[in-house]
């Protein structure tokens, strides 16, 4: 017996199969091997120990024999899967999925043995837990991920095919006994309710996959619509947007706004209740308040008619250190400073890391974080102003302001961040034809479910 090819829009990526050891795993890990075009493109495998059973490890070794009979490389990746928050399920697939995106080349195909019956059962378990048209979209045949794509080419597939497949090829598979804990939401539906359901529509996980496609597709269109609606909404950063704009929106709108900001941040998902409470508390806050909503590692405020979203955390960390302005300067909260051409700001310090300052860039200089109390004298300004004031005057909330790192000269403040640049250093500026660039750290992934 053979499988259908699977569909292939992008010919000439390397695949990476995601090996479980399990029955749909190994029998697509032998169809892809059986392709000579796939062979040729280069295939490996990669098996992830979560460590929750007696025989993990066993499996590991199992998954290795099976690849090398196929002449096939097998990287196996053990992880610690921490069960608080997310449950059993789902901590063991965020672990599984941090783990592939960390192992993912660039451009390599993620290959993932998801079938027809599994897009049913995600989508059944989607609906209990009262998803909107997004979450019943259930999985993606293709979808961007880490460095290069997630691809389910048996999505299509029932199980009963891909069995008799395996059965055929005499294949040794490993049999997890989770699967047969009814406990488990999963196990529940496909050992009890599926087949039920079966019993009265022999077609349902076909219709119920047929379901989850639609709403795919309108989950697509309602996603080109709150594309337009978030641009009307940006901020001046990524992680900020303007409140009064995102008020006029439609409240529905408004919420899959908030959740299309929130990921593409990549934060955790924004749960019902913290899109509940940005209605109640944060959209309608004071401008001189600053309420807050935390979820899974992320915290979303409010303060003078923005919106910031961010990993939650504790305040930076203090610093000191030296810097010429040669080369571009990583701080240590993930932010950098550089030096630039005056006029061209951002036009070189992602690719690189040297700077095109002059040779006479004063070697005194030290970048460090606030301490509090600093001042500092603003071009055309006879006297000092404290720099808590003019931060304050200039509107920079409260999370930029904790961020900014200070360039000094001894005890001279010389700049805050690109914000507030003082009289010497904008003349010093100046006269070199610089200018000085602050790039706040970007927002560090947390684990969040993929579909």
């Amino acid at each position: 017996m053979t499988m259908p090819p699977p569909f292939d829009p992008a010919p000439g990526a390397p695949v990476c199969v995601a090996l479980s050891g399990g029955m749909d795993s190994l029998a697509l890990l032998h169809a892809l091997a059986a392709d000579v075009a796939v062979r040729a493109r280069g295939l490996r495998a990669l098996h992830v120990d979560h460590g929750m059973q007696p025989d993990a490890r066993a499996w590991a070794g199992r998954c290795e024999a099976a690849c090398a009979r196929l002449g096939l490389r097998c990287d196996v990746v053990a992880v610690h899967v921490d069960p608080a928050g997310l449950g059993r399920e789902g901590a063991a697939r965020e672990a599984r999925h941090a783990a592939f995106a960390d192992a993912l080349r660039p451009g390599e195909w993620l290959a993932v043995a998801h079938h027809l019956d599994d897009q049913a059962e995600t989508f059944l378990l989607r609906a209990l837990r009262a998803s909107g048209v997004d979450g019943l979209g259930a999985m993606s045949p293709l979808r961007p991920f880490a460095a290069g794509w997630m691809w389910r080419p048996w999505l299509g597939q029932p199980r009963e095919r891909i069995a008799a497949y395996a059965r055929a090829l005499g294949l040794d598979w490993v049999d997890d006994p989770s699967n047969d804990d009814p406990s488990l939401d999963r196990v529940f539906l496909r050992r009890h309710v599926l087949p039920l359901l079966r019993e009265r529509w022999p077609h349902a996980a076909s219709a119920l996959a047929a379901s989850a496609a639609h709403a795919r597709d309108a989950a697509a269109l309602l996603a080109s619509e709150d594309a337009r609606a978030l641009a009307t909404c940006a901020g001046g950063w990524p992680d900020e947007l303007r409140i009064a704009p995102l008020l006029e929106l439609p409240a529905a709108r408004r919420s899959r706004v908030l959740r299309a900001w929130v990921a593409s941040l990549g934060l955790p998902p924004l749960p019902a209740r913290g899109l509940a409470a940005a209605e109640r508390d944060l959209l309608q806050a004071r401008p001189d308040a600053s309420p807050r909503f935390d979820w899974s590692g992320a915290t979303l405020r409010a303060w003078g008619g923005l919106l910031h979203a961010a990993t939650a955390g504790p305040p930076p960390a203090a610093f000191d250190v030296a810097w010429d302005g040669t080369r571009v300067l990583a701080l240590p909260d993930g932010g950098r400073l550089a030096l630039e051409p005056a006029g061209m700001q951002g036009a070189g310090i992602e690719g690189s890391d040297a700077a095109p300052a002059a040779a006479s860039v004063p070697r005194a200089w030290r970048v460090r974080s606030r301490r509090g109390g600093e001042r500092i004298r603003l071009p055309g300004r006879g006297h000092h102003h404290a720099l808590k004031h003019l931060l304050q005057e200039a509107r920079i909330p409260p999370w930029r302001r904790e961020r900014l790192p200070l360039l000094v000269d001894g005890d001279e403040v010389l700049a805050a961040g690109d914000v507030v640049v003082g009289a010497r250093l904008a003349g010093w500026l100046r006269e070199h034809g610089l200018a000085l660039r602050w790039t706040p750290p970007a927002p560090r992934p947390g684990p969040h479910r993929s579909g």
